[in-house]
């Protein structure tokens, strides 16, 4: 994702929002937003005019299928893995854990 200098918030709420095939109004409806100012409140998130509070932004990471801290996350990388982590079943986050715990250990050893 281009940084378009838009908070990080902003700029991955929109992606997210894109990516689920939304209208600003029809996620911002999902969410629990009335649906007269619905459309031009996540507008105003999506342009960084405003951010939501932790209550709201935990409902449009509801309907959008994303993890919260996706939100926060300035690193490409760490963005895809925190979304590939949130498709994963949770028991098996624990192997996730354990092979990098693994890794880590490896690469610790090396330096």
């Amino acid at each position: 994702m281009p940084n378009t200098g838009l908070p990080i918030v902003a700029r991955r709420l929109r992606e997210a929002r894109e990516r689920k095939g939304l209208s600003q109004k029809a996620l911002g409806v999902s969410a629990g937003i009335d649906e007269f100012s619905a459309s031009p409140r996540v507008n105003q998130y999506e342009r960084g005019k405003h951010v939501p509070d932790l209550l709201t932004l935990q409902n449009l990471a509801g309907v959008l299928a994303v993890p919260v801290p996706f939100f926060f996350a300035e690193d490409e990388l760490l963005a895809e893995l925190l979304m590939l982590l949130h498709s994963l079943p949770r028991q098996q986050w624990e192997d996730v854990k354990k092979y990098l715990a693994r890794k880590a250990g490896a690469a610790q050893k090396r330096l």
